[in-house]
């Protein structure tokens, strides 16, 4: 579960796939107007790490990806999973 702030508000977004979350990073990221230079700027990572990151996140390190979270000002979250989300993604 990532966590992120909406016009003051705290939101949350489940990511229950590696395709997800790449998904979820990518949105934020475009939706605080930055580039994928711009992001990687932030916390020194390599303009092509963030897009692995949005694109394949299975290959990438969990390191590059707190780097992430926190150049888009995310916090990760784990929770036991739901019964509303029933079934395996793995």
């Amino acid at each position: 579960m990532l966590v992120y702030t909406l016009k003051g508000m705290p939101m949350k977004i489940a990511a229950r796939t590696p395709k997800q979350l790449g998904q979820i990073l990518k949105g934020q990221r475009q939706s605080q107007a930055l580039t994928q230079q711009m992001t990687a700027d932030r916390v020194g990572l390599l303009p092509k790490t963030v897009s692995k990151l949005e694109l394949d996140t299975e290959t990438s390190t969990i390191a590059s990806l707190y780097k992430l979270l926190s150049a888009l000002e995310l916090e990760l979250v784990v929770q036991t999973k739901s019964q509303a989300s029933p079934g395996k993604e793995w």
